[in-house]
């Protein structure tokens, strides 16, 4: 009976016992290595060249874009012969056109970029091309005896725009007052543009006059349509907004 009450008191007295922590396995940290300074140097740039392109791309693509005038078709209002201007084009409302789900469509008078719609990659004509409009979808325009006339609801009979169109400015005579292309009549197609570059004599500029049998681009379609020029940046004593 003693021997059994001994055993209970060892058993309380072990259960009052403190408990004692065991042990766990604790791994050894490994120390926060650091780079090389070469290496954080050559990273930190990449990051920045990548960065200064894709702001290159955006703003080329969505804001403004450069081009430079090369031959006389643009004169005398643009130089592309000798010296040639260099133009900032203005892409903000083709971009909100584009994000509002609409397209853009120029004023009348405007001088645009666009791209060539006759390129196809396996010829040497340019790219882009900077001409002036002239008339929208559904309206009728005809060449005779060296005057276009553009003809639209308002104008049933037709009328001559190149008096009203702003931006144009010239001394020479023999290019303003002429406009070269007899026998031109063209219904422009929706969704397209007549253009006509300002040196309106000769063949300087081939745009969209078919008549004379001369090579023509046709109506250009506005989802080809760069932009409107803005600037003329160089040279620089003949700067100019348009």
């Amino acid at each position: 009976m003693n021997s059994e009450k001994q055993t209970n008191n060892e058993q309380l007295a072990n259960l009052n016992t403190p408990l004692v922590q065991s042990g766990y396995e604790r791994p050894d940290p490994v120390g926060k290595r650091e780079l090389p300074m070469w290496f954080r140097d050559i990273t930190n740039l990449v990051i920045f060249v990548i960065c200064v392109l894709i702001g290159v791309f955006l703003i080329n693509h969505l804001i403004f874009q450069s081009f430079n005038v090369v031959g006389p078709s643009m004169e005398p209002t643009l130089e592309g012969v000798g010296s040639s201007d260099r133009l900032i084009v203005n892409r903000l409302p083709v971009t909100a056109a584009k994000l509002s789900g609409q397209q853009y469509e120029p004023n009348r008078g405007d001088i645009i970029v666009f791209k060539n719609p006759q390129t196809d990659g396996t010829t040497e004509t340019d790219e882009y091309i900077v001409k002036r409009v002239i008339a929208f979808a559904g309206e009728r325009v005809k060449i005779d005896d060296c005057t276009l006339k553009v003809y639209n609801q308002a104008h049933p009979n037709g009328y001559n725009p190149y008096p009203t169109l702003r931006n144009f400015a010239s001394n020479d005579s023999s290019v303003n007052t002429c406009v070269d292309g007899d026998g031109t009549d063209v219904t422009v197609p929706t969704g397209r543009i007549f253009v006509v570059g300002d040196h309106r004599i000769g063949s300087y500029s081939m745009d969209s006059r078919d008549g004379d049998d001369r090579p023509s681009l046709g109506t250009i379609p506005l989802d080809d349509i760069v932009g409107p020029v803005a600037l003329r940046i160089y040279p620089f004593n003949k700067a100019k907004v348009f």
